[in-house]
């Protein structure tokens, strides 16, 4: 029992914040503090606030999120374009003094390609990720040094920086890096960064090794005490819609994202009701990762295969309610009793 416990504990689950675009500007604060209170009530590590050029900055989020909760940290989306990285860890710093609250990072490398042409960004995809390599190694030596930090880079060059005030060790943020193409995970082992990716089902995916044991995946859960009404609340949450089809199609036709690009392969052969993995969402431009569907047994099951080739971090799609967060947790704690039982046996 108490190694399942350590288990259960070793795993790092966050939420994800709505989307400032899809909630009325009145009502979006008390939304994003919601979620945050539900995530920290179902015993999340922390909540995504994503970045984009159309939603509310996510670091205003986060400090309305650190003001309503007591431990839960907001994993805050870092693009580049948007923030100079000593700026980055300028607020890092500065939530550690006022708060004394940590936050973690996701550093971000694209975005949607009118947003980024908007910004007069038009650097191919490979060289973003270098980019983000070289402005998360001056982030984190900013963040760990007592004395001024000189970098050279193609990208950034600082000289004699130094940031203040300094962060005590327990506050440092947990970095983590989205990207499944090689560029990505590439960017993310450099930094040593937890590389979270966009998963297939577990039989289509390698174990993690030793040489780049930090990552993680991300997905949406349903899951409920019997598969018939988890598909029911699945299909009624996201039904039939020819529009978001016709809009998906014109996505993967502009970007130059692998992921996207991977998850559509897929979805052209979508799974039937007997497998829990299904992108419908997906397919239909409602979210942009898998779902697990099903019962507790079925989608703990698949976690299971997930924590046992080694992904010890997951970001969960946007709840819709706290039983969403609720019945989640359930199905982690079923997977990793789970996995247990599978490791002694």
């Amino acid at each position: 029992m108490a190694y399942q416990s350590r288990l259960e504990t070793s795993l790092e689950i966050y939420a994800t914040c709505p989307q400032s675009r899809e909630v009325a500007h009145k009502d979006f604060l008390r939304r994003a503090v919601e979620t945050a209170q539900w995530s920290e009530a179902a015993g999340c590590t922390g909540m995504l606030l994503y970045a984009d050029n159309g939603l509310v900055d996510p670091w205003l989020v986060a400090e309305a999120v650190l003001h309503r909760t007591e431990r839960l940290c907001p994993l805050v989306a870092v693009q580049p374009l948007y923030l100079h990285p000593y700026a980055a860890a300028k607020m890092v710093a500065s939530y550690a003094a006022l708060h004394q609250r940590r936050v973690c990072l996701n550093m971000i490398a694209g975005g949607f390609r009118g947003d980024l042409a908007a910004l007069g960004d038009f650097t191919p995809h490979d060289e973003r990720y270098e980019r983000l390599t070289e402005y998360t190694l001056i982030l984190q030596s900013l963040l760990a040094s007592p004395g001024p930090v000189t970098f050279e880079g193609r990208h950034y060059t600082v000289r004699n920086l130094r940031l203040t005030p300094p962060v005590p060790p327990e506050l440092m943020p947990g970095i983590l890096m989205s990207g499944s193409s090689e560029a990505g995970m590439a960017a993310a082992q450099a930094v040593g960064a937890t590389g979270i990716t966009y998963p297939r089902p577990p039989a289509e995916e390698a174990d993690v090794d030793g040489t780049f044991p930090r990552r993680g995946v991300r997905l949406g859960l349903i899951a409920r005490a019997d598969a018939a009404e988890a598909w029911r609340v699945a299909r009624q949450r996201f039904p039939v819609d020819c529009r978001g089809l016709a809009t998906h199609k014109l996505a993967m036709a502009t970007s130059d994202s692998v992921w996207h690009r991977q998850l559509s392969e897929r979805a052209a052969s979508p799974e039937g009701d007997d497998s829990p993995y299904w992108l419908w969402p997906f397919q239909t431009y409602k979210t942009f990762c898998p779902y697990l569907v099903g019962s507790f047994e079925q989608v703990a099951d698949m976690l299971a295969a997930y924590i046992a080739k080694g992904y010890r971090t997951y970001i969960l799609d946007i709840p819709r309610g706290p039983e969403d967060l609720a019945t989640a947790r359930q199905a982690f704690a079923r997977a990793t009793a789970g996995t247990v039982l599978a490791l002694e046996g």
